[in-house]
């Protein structure tokens, strides 16, 4: 059986798997910043709930300096291992979140960027926290696959989660308890905060991946980690390989991947 797991070990369970087979954001994403924000390698950016870096690395090329905050150590690993092997070397990885935002003693930033840890957070109060640190002309920017829903599921993805329902139950869980995705929209939260004036850009990319590939990135997800499984992980793993196989002999998984970035600034 599986035992219950703290949110702790659950991501730190996910992060070798998050940093190998995660896609990461469309490159589009950066350009967009770049020519909106005017980066040149002299601003200062926030990138909260960082990860394994999959925002801050990319950036880090383009901006003076990026503080890369995470709560979760084994993230913060994974993040500092891809820094050194990329040559990255102005990048700060600090542990905290955002309640420790306020005793940071952070200096000013023109962006802070955030993937998808903003639906954990208390997004009202993070939002006034970061009008305390973001520079005049600056932006909050959220990164994200999309609303679920938004794009159609690939077929395949159904073939595991009637296997992940076989082992772990129809809710994706989340430590203890089951996740589901805030009912509010970033962008309402967003529309009340001193950063209320909101854009949203999209960029869609297909991605092919093979069966090692899409196994590996059921362990990069909190609901399926190696933690979260526990002694069940070899018995999942052997059939979500079957099934999909089954679905697939070619061995290959198209999928169709969406970049959304919400750009908000204070009017």
């Amino acid at each position: 059986m599986t035992a219950t797991r703290t949110p702790h070990e659950l991501f730190v369970s996910t992060a070798p798997y998050y940093a190998r087979f995660r896609p990461g954001y469309d490159p589009a994403l950066y350009d967009m910043l770049a020519a909106r924000f005017g980066l040149n390698g002299t601003q200062r950016i926030l990138d909260l709930g960082t990860g394994t870096g999959v925002l801050a690395l990319p950036l880090a090329r383009l901006v003076g300096h990026v503080t890369a905050i995470d709560p979760e150590l084994g993230m913060l690993d994974e993040a500092r291992k891809l820094a050194a092997e990329q040559d990255i070397t102005n990048i700060d990885w600090v542990e905290g979140n955002s309640t420790t935002l306020p005793s940071m003693k952070l200096d000013p930033v023109l962006l802070t960027v955030m993937g998808a840890a903003f639906h954990w957070m208390d997004r009202d109060q993070t939002l006034r926290d970061l009008d305390q640190l973001i520079e005049p002309n600056g932006a909050v920017v959220l990164a994200s696959g999309g609303v679920p829903g938004d794009v159609e599921p690939a077929p395949w993805l159904k073939v595991i989660a009637d296997v992940r329902t076989h082992y772990l139950g129809p809710e994706r869980r989340a430590g203890a308890g089951t996740y589901s995705h805030p009912k509010e929209r970033h962008q309402d939260v967003l529309a009340r905060s001193p950063f209320s004036h909101v854009d949203t850009a999209r960029w869609d990319r297909t991605i092919t991946r093979t069966l090692d590939e899409v196994v590996g990135l059921q362990f990069s997800y909190s609901y399926s980690s190696t933690a979260q499984l526990g002694d069940q992980k070899d018995a999942f793993e052997r059939d979500v390989r079957r099934a999909l196989t089954e679905f697939s002999p070619a061995g290959t998984f198209d999928e169709l991947v969406r970049t959304e970035a919400i750009i908000a600034t204070r009017p």
